[in-house]
């Protein structure tokens, strides 16, 4: 399978992800099973609790406006960024994370906004940088482990104080940047964990081993540290990119997010065409602030094409 391939379905299968678990957020454990009790039986793109049919949510979007920038910048603007994120949190997406709404509407620059709600709240580890990874992921898997671990937390850090944050979104980075290059992803993690911050490594290390079961989080999986250890075990105990997806959302909880964290590691792992076609063909991601565009399927691979053949 060639590179190219699992970079389009990273930042696909990421979008695919978050646009089939936002109607199950926060509801039960076992619920899209509920519904959909037989894989393949089509109709999983079904919408509710505020979402149309196949669209994507605020992980998708902001993904989206990481992509665009970083190739209409020629790499990593995070003024440009930052500014980016607040235009759109100004036109009122339908969802927003509190932190990331406060981060982005506090008054303070780019530089100093995250930092300084961390300093007031002293919590900042939500999933929030992790959603939106996909297509910094794809850009930067080029430029080698060091580079694409350091670019992740660097724009983790515009919305993100805390560092474990940070951290989360350094390894998926760099998991995205493995399967991109063919890799066994669980056989990789002991690795990529040497490269974890020593202060958050301990914690990593628990949720990522091979022994470890959602069942076991200490936190909810809106948290970063459980939405990945959730998004890898989805993937360590599936054999196909739908199972995986379907796992991921029926833990329940923060489903769009776990889901696209899903989608984007089982993408890299598993391929485009491996991404079933009955749940790319509404697949749509409007973007508010930005006029009315919506982008749909071809848009998001010609984005991540684009994206993983830019130098980084």
């Amino acid at each position: 399978m060639e590179r190219m391939e699992r970079a389009l379905a990273t930042v696909v299968g990421s979008a695919v992800g978050d646009a089939l678990g936002a109607p199950f957020e926060f509801g039960p454990a076992g619920a899209f099973t509920a519904r959909f009790p037989e894989p393949g039986g089509g109709a999983e793109m079904c919408g509710g609790g505020g979402w149309d049919p196949g669209e994507a949510t605020d992980d998708t979007q902001m993904a989206v406006l990481v992509g665009e920038s970083l190739l209409e910048r020629g790499g990593p603007d995070l003024p440009d960024i930052f500014a980016r994120f607040q235009r759109w949190a100004a036109a009122g997406p339908k969802d927003i994370g509190l932190q990331t709404e406060d981060v982005l509407t506090n008054g303070m620059p780019w530089d100093r906004a995250a930092a300084t709600h961390f300093e007031v709240n002293r919590r900042a580890a939500g999933n929030g940088s992790l959603m939106r990874a996909s297509t910094s992921a794809v850009h930067f898997a080029r430029a080698g482990r060091s580079a694409t671990m350091d670019a992740a937390r660097r724009i983790a850090a515009l919305t993100h104080g805390d560092r474990a944050a940070w951290e989360g979104t350094a390894v998926f980075h760099e998991l995205v940047r493995l399967g991109m290059a063919g890799a066994d992803l669980p056989g990789a993690l002991p690795e990529v964990l040497d490269h974890v911050h020593p202060d958050h490594r301990e914690r990593y290390a628990a949720v990522l081993a091979a022994d470890w079961h959602p069942d076991r989080a200490t936190e909810f999986n809106g948290a970063v540290w459980p939405c990945l250890g959730s998004a890898v075990w989805a993937l360590r105990t599936t054999v196909s990119f739908e199972d995986a997806v379907r796992a991921a959302i029926d833990l329940g909880g923060d489903t769009d997010t776990v889901a696209a964290v899903t989608g984007g590691l089982a993408g890299a792992y598993h391929g485009l065409d491996a991404i079933p076609a009955r749940w790319t063909e509404i697949l749509h991601v409007p973007l508010p602030g930005f006029g009315e565009r919506v982008l749909r399927h071809a848009d998001l691979t010609d984005l991540a094409h684009r994206l993983a053949a830019a130098a980084a």
